[in-house]
């Protein structure tokens, strides 16, 4: 895995969702801490919305601004799915990337539909699912979205997990930053794992 192969996909983590979303500010929280190590590492953001003239734009304190030029797009959506028309074609423009890789809600709905959609791609994208960025207004279904997408090929871990595997090397120039990025996110990190994975049963049922 490298990130000049890596494209994130957050979907959908709009205000309107936040009193419905279980853990809803810990999803926040480890976004944010995986834009932080995407600006780091040069990966690009493509953001999603669930009809925004209804439900609303991206919640403010998903922090998208410090991205710039990373952050790809923000295209709104009525498909489950967000490997829409426009993405589609943001995807096509970048044959080098491999690896994607979803947060966002709801686990069972847009994050399986467009996880199932990217493994059956004519173009077999490697898929990841961070376990602690994701969620849905009834937790019992998290475990058993995350057990679908891993029955159908989809790589579920943690977003230090797969942070480590994106620097993959502590010789590297962008290392000092990361772990900086690590130490400041450490206290948020373990609140956001023991939550959604511990008290949702993630651990015992997905991971």
């Amino acid at each position: 895995m490298e990130s000049s192969s890596t494209l994130f996909f957050l979907c959908d983590l709009q205000t309107r969702f936040r009193p419905v979303i279980y853990e809803f500010e810990h999803v926040v929280a480890s976004t944010n801490k995986v834009l932080k190590v995407a600006k780091i590492l040069g990966c690009e953001v493509v953001v999603t919305t669930q009809k925004a003239k209804v439900l609303g734009p991206t919640d403010p304190a998903v922090n998208l601004d410090s991205l710039g030029s990373l952050h790809v797009a923000t295209c709104d959506k009525t498909l489950f799915s967000m490997l829409t028309t426009e993405v589609e074609t943001i995807l096509k423009d970048r044959p080098a990337v491999k690896f994607v890789v979803l947060m966002g809600i709801e686990s069972h709905i847009c994050i399986l539909q467009t996880a199932l959609a990217l493994i059956a791609h004519p173009a077999k994208y490697i898929t990841y699912v961070l376990a602690d960025a994701v969620s849905s207004a009834n937790p019992a279904e998290i475990p058993i979205a995350l057990a679908q997408m891993r029955a159908a090929g989809v790589i579920v871990t943690t977003s230090e997990s797969l942070a480590f595997q994106l620097i993959r090397d502590a010789s590297a120039p962008e290392f000092k930053a990361f772990s900086n990025v690590i130490k400041e996110e450490k206290d948020a990190t373990a609140k956001a794992v023991e939550t959604l994975l511990g008290r949702a049963g993630l651990e015992r049922s997905a991971l």
